[in-house]
């Protein structure tokens, strides 16, 4: 089971990035990227002061505009909410950290919402699962860091004893969207889509089986060709 990349969308309190490295350094987890529009967001004095023992992960956390761009070669994205989303099943922490051990991503991503809103559906719509913890209903949402240190603590003890397998190399983000984008031309030209209807939405359908199978990189390029070729003759 390899460690996530933790994402964090429009963090509002840099304060946290500090308390977050050290909930990061206690589970050994190294990999962060904070998407803001902010560029001196990390430049804020003062971070170290919670980073205990952890300032190192503040020198190599990244910046970037966009979600798509912090989770391009993620697998698998799994997005943290406490919302119901019709369809979805919502996996906590240690479900989570069981369906991760079966799984062979190279790279995967858990992210996290700002502090006051949590993830947007728009965020949602582009995750492939959702995570929540459980928590009392007086008071369900928890700080940033408390929530990276449960699912540090249960992926950390997922890792412990799970004798890892290699398999063919799965479809990233970016890779995911082609095949997205490749379904959406050829079910268009193929007359399965109309504009005036809700029909698009079974294109997400489509595309969430094809990631529960752990769609490969081979199989994804595939897709691509076949759909562009449907494409193609039905606009011929």
């Amino acid at each position: 089971m390899k460690p996530p990349r933790l994402v964090f969308l429009r963090p509002r309190n840099a304060d946290n990035l500090g308390a977050i490295a050290r909930a990061m350094k206690n589970f050994g987890l190294s990999d962060w990227v904070v998407v803001s529009p902010n560029p001196l967001l990390l430049e804020v004095p003062g971070l170290n002061r919670l980073a205990v023992k952890s300032g190192e992960l503040l020198e190599s956390v990244r910046r970037v505009d966009t979600f798509a761009e912090a989770i391009a070669d993620c697998s698998w994205v799994v997005g943290t909410t406490m919302r119901q989303i019709e369809g979805r099943r919502r996996l906590t922490p240690r479900e989570l950290s069981d369906t991760v051990g079966d799984r062979p991503d190279e790279t995967w991503a858990l992210v996290f919402g700002d502090e006051r809103n949590g993830m947007f559906n728009e965020d949602l719509l582009q995750c492939h699962a959702l995570s929540f913890i459980p928590s009392s209903d007086e008071q369900p949402s928890l700080n940033l860091a408390q929530a990276v240190v449960v699912y540090g603590y249960e992926l950390a003890m997922g890792r412990r004893g799970v004798i890892t397998t290699t398999g063919p190399a799965l479809a990233d983000d970016a890779l995911l969207r082609q095949v997205r984008e490749s379904m959406e031309l050829g079910m268009a030209a193929s007359g399965f889509l109309r504009a005036d209807s809700d029909d698009r939405h079974a294109i997400d359908d489509l595309l969430a089986s094809l990631v529960r199978g752990r769609l490969t990189k081979k199989e994804a390029t595939l897709w691509i060709a076949a759909w562009r070729v449907v494409a193609k003759k039905r606009t011929m």
